[in-house]
């Protein structure tokens, strides 16, 4: 019987790439990670630490507003006495950390022994991956196992090109030096609806265009018009039912072009209308790697691809656009492809937040999933306006909603409305995850005043006496 190692080819370093090199390393494997651009991917360097630190600093700028009614004041002339955000500075800082954590992800794979190629992958031929180096260099791999974990790249219209300059993608952000005097923001998904706030919070004009009724058109409805109406009552134009057909400069000027001939102005625009996997001309097809029309990697449950020994996570797949699920998907496949044990991937029980002001952070079945007769299930909604803790901290806006399934009471879902929603939804998260009762999570004693308070509270309500 051959000794050799497994040989483990991963074809990207983001999340599900750098996660599932860490765990076929410590499982034996001989692992090399092809990754373009910097280990940490997009999640790090262009997308999720970046976009939230940003949100951070924007977040930090609006609590000087906050401070008057809170009875906290400034000494000194009053005229003079402002926060504002050098945007030059803030980009700075937050391309130093995205580096940071990329150079800390390298220095952990290869602590493990992980092999890092700077360039491309390609599949090429079965057991065979090509590297495409930066240097000019190709090399041939043989890979036991691939993982494929691309990720994906921002979508543009052809009436909308981007230039970098003053019509921009999320990638093209931090190259700015000062806050737009007027952002249009294209898109109110969830990338759309945090950087409108994002720019709202630096002191930006904003106004954000969205093709739906509402913002955030796939959360909660709940969730979505406290988001919406917040947006508006801090001067932030919302412009709904609205489709835009082109972006166009004129000189310092942007001009998006809306389907119904409205024209609106501004300084900058943001293009936030989608991603599309990078899975074009590596190979997928010929190796028999099936992809659903719009170009994403179909995987089952374990992230087997339809193409024996190749496995994908993360973005590419079109599951969730989530760190957490990349990782996820990431780990499992390499559970599954070496032999170890593996516990399927379970998207119920994933939680998942947007960065605005509140947060919106979610679990499991949702209102949706009730509504449309998906699952049965017993809903209360408890305002955060009656916490005692929420109002020490000036905090009138925000719920939290927990789904109880009838007859064993069991929580099957959570949405949290609330500033760093994105820590109170774990408990709802555990709970779901392990089916726990609503009177498992009421009788668990809860710190008074605490915002987390609210979740106990929130499940005494649900309590049923009934006898099924």
């Amino acid at each position: 019987m051959s000794s050799r190692k497994k040989s483990v080819v991963v074809i990207g370093g983001g999340p599900g790439g750098y996660e599932s090199a860490l765990v076929a390393a410590q499982l034996g494997a001989q692992v090399t990670v092809i990754d373009r651009d910097g280990l940490g991917g997009a999640a790090v360097l262009t997308d999720c630490v970046p976009s939230k630190t940003l949100i951070a600093t924007s977040d930090f700028l609006s609590r000087f507003e906050a401070a008057g009614r809170l009875g906290v004041g400034f000494e000194g002339n009053e005229e003079n006495q402002h926060a504002h955000a050098n945007l030059g500075q803030v980009n700075e800082r937050i391309l130093r950390l995205a580096k940071a954590q990329s150079v800390d992800i390298q220095a952990q794979l290869e602590s493990v022994g992980v092999r890092i190629r700077r360039g491309t992958g390609r599949v090429k031929g079965h057991g065979w991956v090509e590297a495409e180096l930066t240097n000019g260099e190709t090399e041939d791999i043989r890979a036991d196992v691939i993982l494929l974990a691309m990720g994906t790249t921002p979508r543009v219209m052809d009436t909308a090109k981007p230039d970098g300059e003053r019509i921009l993608t999320w990638k093209d952000i931090y190259n700015l030096t000062e806050v737009p005097e007027k952002l249009i923001v294209v898109g109110s998904g969830v990338t759309g609806a945090e950087l409108a706030h994002a720019y709202l919070g630096l002191g930006a004009d904003v106004t954000l265009v969205s093709s739906r009724d509402r913002v955030l058109p796939g959360q909660d409805a709940d969730a979505a018009t406290v988001i919406e109406n917040v947006f508006r009552r801090r001067g932030m134009t919302v412009l709904n039912r609205s489709r835009a057909m082109a972006a166009t400069r004129e000189g310092d000027t942007v001009v998006v072009t809306l389907e119904d001939g409205r024209k609106v102005e501004g300084t900058h625009a943001i293009l936030a209308v989608g991603s599309i996997p990078q899975t074009k001309g590596i190979g997928l097809e010929a190796a028999g790697v099936d992809l659903t029309d719009s170009g994403h990697i179909v995987t089952d449950r374990v992230s087997r691809t339809s193409a024996q020994g190749i496995y994908a996570a993360g973005d590419c797949t079109g599951v969730y656009p989530l760190a957490s699920v990349a990782a996820m998907q990431g780990r499992v496949a390499m559970h599954h492809a070496l032999g170890d044990a593996v516990q399927p991937l379970n998207l119920r029980g994933v939680t998942a937040n947007i960065f605005t002001d509140p947060e919106i952070a979610t679990v499991g079945y949702s209102q949706a999933d009730v509504e449309e007769g998906k699952i049965e299930a017993r809903v209360v909604t408890l305002p955060l306006s009656t916490n005692p803790r929420a109002k020490m901290r000036n905090i009138t806006d925000g719920f939290v909603k927990l789904f109880a399934r009838p007859g064993s009471n069991t929580i099957i879902g959570g949405v949290v409305v609330a500033p760093q929603a994105s820590e109170l939804i774990y408990p709802i998260g555990m709970a779901v995850a392990n089916r726990l009762t609503v009177d498992q999570v009421a009788n668990t004693f809860s710190v008074y005043p605490s915002m987390t308070g609210s979740i106990a509270e929130a499940a005494r309500r649900l309590h049923s006496s009934d006898v099924f």
